[in-house]
């Protein structure tokens, strides 16, 4: 359980996380006449009241491009936009050179794939030469990885000659440090993995696996969007090379993401999307580029997009992390007791005394997730069924969909026993009993 105690901020108990949902304004609404249990935050989350009106504010005031007018509404806009910078890297540990803007966690890891690409082919000069791949260069992964921090590196590894390996997961769909240790050697150059898994809620080991890539000169990209928003996360003191995350994960706007670069690697990384704003010298012949983050953000930047995700921030931070966290460690494991105790029902992950976050995936024997997730929405239940972007995993656990229960700082104790009661029907009721 993860100490709130030097944070301020009062406990996430039930009955705060009920006051909480007031904040939320589409959490109020009824499906099909039902109250709505919202458990698909894994997917995406809502948004408070503060964040829509963070967005608003600024579309109704000074909404304007950014770093290229000089006039009033434009100088305005230009200093929201990098005060939102400078809020975002606060809240994850990092400074504001370090962080650039991108539509979203996919877009953001592509940037890097992209970028190591680029260096490969000789673009940034000697600079970029230590992020160069070649044939006999390995990129490692894990099988339980998002498709978004799969494929990229999957042609990363065709356009480079580098060979893709990856940690396998075990019957419950999980790795272990040692898991890791196997798989990488003097040959790897990258070290890509999930924070927590979208599919099982593992918590990575990331001080293992950074001190583990170090040791054979890899650099380490680490897919956040599953702990950001839900546990306190500090880049600095993870020591990852780079990191992304995305605004609507985290009470944020859709249409924004973040990348990470440890400062000397965003330095090495070129561009892999060019045109305005991130130029220094345009020639017909040749053109030079800006110091990073600047050089990641070509062309039109979501700026209001990023006001608001500056202003997600402040409520999460209100909140306080690390009781969102506790919060939600323990809601994962009630998930996780709760539906094994269902009839017919596998949890996928680790059980109930293992950290995870707070999300449950599962198979009910004899019911495809499609049907049950559509059986759960009829009760006003909002459920996540397929492969999450994680086909690999669930090829590996012999099965082709799950069913997730995803939670975050409104979740409440009655939510999940709605959920057990209506899991707990479904079975009889597709005749699969």
């Amino acid at each position: 359980m993860i100490d709130d105690s030097a944070t301020g901020a009062p406990a996430l108990d039930d009955a705060r996380a009920r006051e909480l949902r007031a904040d939320f304004p589409l959490l109020a609404q009824q499906v099909h006449g039902h109250p709505l249990a919202y458990l698909d935050f894994g997917a995406t989350s809502q948004r408070p009241q503060a964040v829509i009106d963070a967005e608003r504010a600024f579309v109704e005031r000074c909404n304007s491009a950014v770093h290229r007018g000089a006039h009033e509404l434009a100088a305005i806009a230009t200093g929201e936009f990098e005060a939102a910078r400078e809020r975002v890297a606060a809240f994850v540990g990092a400074d504001p050179d370090e962080i650039a803007w991108a539509p979203g966690a996919t877009d953001a890891l592509n940037t890097v794939a992209n970028g190591i690409a680029a260096a490969s082919r000789g673009r940034g000069g000697d600079e970029s030469a230590p992020l160069r791949l070649g044939p006999g260069d390995e990129i490692v992964i894990t099988e339980a990885e998002h498709h978004a921090n799969l494929v990229p590196w999957q042609e990363l590894a065709i356009a480079t000659g580098a060979t893709l390996r990856w940690v396998p997961v075990n019957e419950r769909g999980t790795w272990t440090l040692d898991d890791a240790r196997a798989v990488v050697t003097e040959r790897t150059r990258v070290l890509a993995f999930a924070h927590v898994s979208n599919v099982t809620g593992l918590i990575a080991p990331v001080d293992g696996l950074v001190a583990l890539a170090r040791e054979v000169g890899a650099i380490t990209v680490l897919d956040a969007c599953q702990s950001v928003p839900h546990r306190p996360v500090d880049l600095h003191a993870l020591g990852v090379d780079f990191a992304a995350f995305s605004g609507h994960k985290m009470a944020g706007p859709n249409g924004i993401g973040v990348l990470y670069g440890r400062r000397e690697r965003f330095a090495q990384l070129p561009p892999s999307r060019t045109g305005g704003s991130m130029i220094e010298v345009v020639e017909m012949t040749g053109t030079t580029y800006l110091a990073p983050p600047t050089r990641f953000e070509a062309g039109t930047q979501p700026v209001s997009q990023a006001v608001a995700l500056a202003a997600a921030c402040d409520y999460l931070d209100g909140v306080g992390m690390a009781a969102i966290a506790a919060h939600e460690e323990a809601l994962g494991a009630r998930l996780v007791r709760g539906l094994s105790a269902i009839d017919g029902v596998r949890v996928l992950g680790d059980g109930a005394d293992a950290p995870r976050s707070g999300l449950a995936s599962f198979v009910l024997e004899g019911v495809h997730s499609h049907d049950l997730s559509q059986f759960l929405d009829a009760d006003g239940i909002a459920v996540r069924g397929g492969h999450h972007c994680a086909q690999p995993l669930h090829r590996a656990l012999g099965i082709t969909a799950s069913t997730r229960a995803s939670t975050y700082l409104t979740t409440t104790d009655d939510e999940l026993d709605r959920l057990f009661d209506a899991v707990g029907r479904a079975r009889a009721w597709f005749g699969a009993a």
